[in-house]
C-alpha cells in the first residue's frame, strides 16, 4: 500500500545492498494456523493479489538471534480463512516451523523511480524528507510516518520540536515530490502554543490603562445602554 490522504500501510525499510532499489514492508507474520506449516498474516499492502502470488519471494525482517536471518520465503499460496489471510510458504511443513516464523516481516524489494499509479497516493520513502510549507514558508521537514487505523499521521520536525500532523486533504491539501515540497493548512495550535484561557473559558485580557476610571469605556467603544 502506498501513502494517501487516508488509512495506508506502506513502510519503508533501509535499502538494501543495491543502492538503487528499497525494501517495503508487506505484511507480518502474525500466529501459525493449523498443523501444516500455514501461518496468518497482517496485510500492509492494497494489492495483495499483486504482492502475494504464487512463486513470490519475501525477505524476512527478523532479529539477528532468529534462525531466519537472512533468509528468504517463498510463497506457495495464499488462501483467505475468516476474513484472514494466511500463507503456505515452500519448506515450511509444519505447525513448529511457522511458528518460529511468528512476528516476522516480510519485505519485498521496490525501485525507489517507481511512482504510484493511484492518485493522491506516494510511497513513504517519496514523502520523508519533504519540506513543509506553511503560507509559503518552510516550518519543518518531514522526517517519519506512522499508519494508523484512522488515518496517518505525519512527523515533523521543526525548531520547537517534533509536531503529528494528521495526513488528510483538508490539512495538506499539496504534495509536490518533484518540488519536494509538502503545503499545510494547519487548524490554530498545531504549529504554535495557543494563549492560555483564564478559569471562564475566555482569553485573559490586558489590563485597561490606569487612566480609565471605574465606570470608563475604552476609547471607541459604544456606551453600554441604560
Amino acid at each position: 500500500m502506498v501513502a494517501r490522504f487516508a488509512s495506508t500501510w506502506w513502510t519503508p525499510i533501509s535499502p538494501n545492498p543495491k543502492p538503487e532499489s528499497t525494501r517495503l514492508r508487506v505484511g507480518r507474520l502474525t500466529k501459525a494456523h493449523g498443523l501444516k506449516g500455514a501461518i496468518k498474516i497482517e496485510l500492509y499492502t492494497d494489492d495483495p493479489d499483486r504482492r502475494f502470488v504464487p512463486g513470490a519471494v519475501f525477505h524476512l525482517q527478523v532479529p539477528e538471534s532468529s534462525p531466519w536471518y537472512g533468509k528468504t520465503l517463498e510463497l506457495l499460496e495464499l488462501k483467505w480463512f475468516n476474513t484472514h489471510p494466511v500463507a503456505f510458504f515452500k519448506d515450511i511443513a509444519d505447525r513448529t516451523a511457522a511458528e518460529s516464523l511468528a512476528k516476522g516481516i516480510l519485505l519485498v524489494d521496490h525501485d525507489p523511480a517507481e511512482a504510484s499509479t493511484e492518485e493522491d497516493a506516494w510511497y513513504d520513502h517519496q514523502l520523508i524528507g519533504l519540506s513543509v510549507l506553511r503560507d509559503g514558508v518552510k516550518v519543518g521537514t518531514v522526517t517519519q510516518l506512522d499508519h494508523l487505523p484512522a488515518q496517518d499521521l505525519l512527523h515533523v520536525a521543526t525548531e520547537t520540536g517534533d509536531v503529528m500532523v494528521p495526513f488528510v486533504k483538508a490539512i495538506v491539501p499539496t504534495v509536490d515530490i518533484a518540488a519536494g515540497t509538502i503545503t499545510v493548512t494547519p487548524p490554530v495550535g498545531l504549529f504554535e502554543t495557543v494563549p492560555d484561557e483564564d478559569a471562564s473559558g475566555h482569553e485573559a485580557e490586558d489590563a485597561l490603562p490606569s487612566a480609565l476610571g471605574p465606570e470608563s469605556e475604552p476609547e471607541g467603544t459604544a456606551p453600554t445602554p441604560s
